[in-house]
């Protein structure tokens, strides 16, 4: 994963997170964490998932695996995917809607295409990332939320439409229970349509789905698959070239640090290698009717 500089006024810096290839024709581009910054808030994994294409027959298979001290938030583009997990959740997740997973205490789910669409094939684009949880709710109870594409907040002006995910920004607030504060959005713009990032949050960050954004008044943009971090209190007004699909998060930061292995996050080491003992173990409840699981990587 590299870094570039950048003329922009109030950009820390860009991260240029490499392609992935996880087999069968699938990839991800992961930008957080990174060596040159491990989070933007309480955002601590950023994955864009595709843009993939499915042949009849094919589709994603992420067996069951096990996660602690955070929450994960799946939003799609494109395609469908199907969400099991140990507290009996089993939920299809479509474009525009948003599944959040408490992992806390612990969580053990899959994410497979169904059955239904893999006779048929087709694409499956999107967003995962993973929230650490402040450490008075890092040993939460599980739990699994999923909210309809008409639940979400958003918000349309001059060729710009704002989808507030989670948190809060711009007027609105999310119905998806958060637990510190933070913002994370679905932001898309006509060509020349233009987004102002307000300082409202301490730590901000945008990520380019789709297209290119200039900075009004000064020289330089940023292009697909760039993670653009900026100053606190920075405020600039984006301006797209051509159409454009931009996620913004951010938040709060958490005044402890966090440790990451593998699925597992938590403010203690120790309780890391409590986890790691614990899937190693099987002790973790599993996801009803599934008998494969990941283990362990070395």
């Amino acid at each position: 994963m590299s870094i570039r500089t950048s003329e922009v006024d109030g950009v820390d810096l860009v991260i240029l997170p490499p392609v992935r290839d996880l087999g069968d024709g699938f990839s991800v581009r992961r930008a957080l964490p990174s060596a040159h910054r491990r989070m933007v808030g309480p955002f601590i994994f950023f994955d864009q998932m595709g843009e993939a294409t499915f042949n009849s027959g094919e589709g994603l298979d992420v067996r069951p695996h096990p996660h602690i001290g955070l929450a994960t938030v799946t939003y799609l583009l494109e395609g469908e995917i199907l969400h099991r997990d140990s507290v009996g959740s089993v939920q299809s997740i479509r474009p525009g809607e948003v599944n959040w997973m408490t992992a806390g205490s612990g969580i053990v789910h899959s994410e497979r295409t169904s059955e239904e669409n893999r006779a048929k094939g087709g694409k499956l684009f999107g967003l995962q990332t993973w929230v650490a949880l402040p450490t008075q709710a890092e040993e939460v109870d599980p739990g699994f939320a999923h909210h309809k594409a008409d639940e979400i907040p958003t918000i349309e002006d001059a060729g710009t439409r704002l989808t507030l995910i989670a948190g809060s920004s711009d007027g609105l607030v999310s119905p998806v229970k958060t637990f510190s504060d933070m913002v994370y959005a679905d932001i898309a713009l006509q060509d020349g349509a233009r987004y102002q990032l307000k300082a409202e949050h301490v730590e901000r960050a945008i990520y380019v789905v789709q297209g290119e954004v200039e900075v009004i008044g000064q020289t330089g943009g940023f292009a697909s698959g760039e993670l653009v971090v900026f100053k606190p209190g920075a405020e600039i007004i984006l301006r797209a070239r051509g159409a454009t699909r931009l996620m913004l998060m951010g938040g709060e930061p958490l005044p402890e640090k966090r440790h990451i292995f593998w699925n597992f996050v938590s403010s203690s080491p120790e309780r890391i290698e409590q986890a790691k003992a614990d899937w190693q173990a099987q002790r973790f409840a599993p996801v009803p009717e599934e008998h494969e699981f990941i283990p362990l990587p070395a």
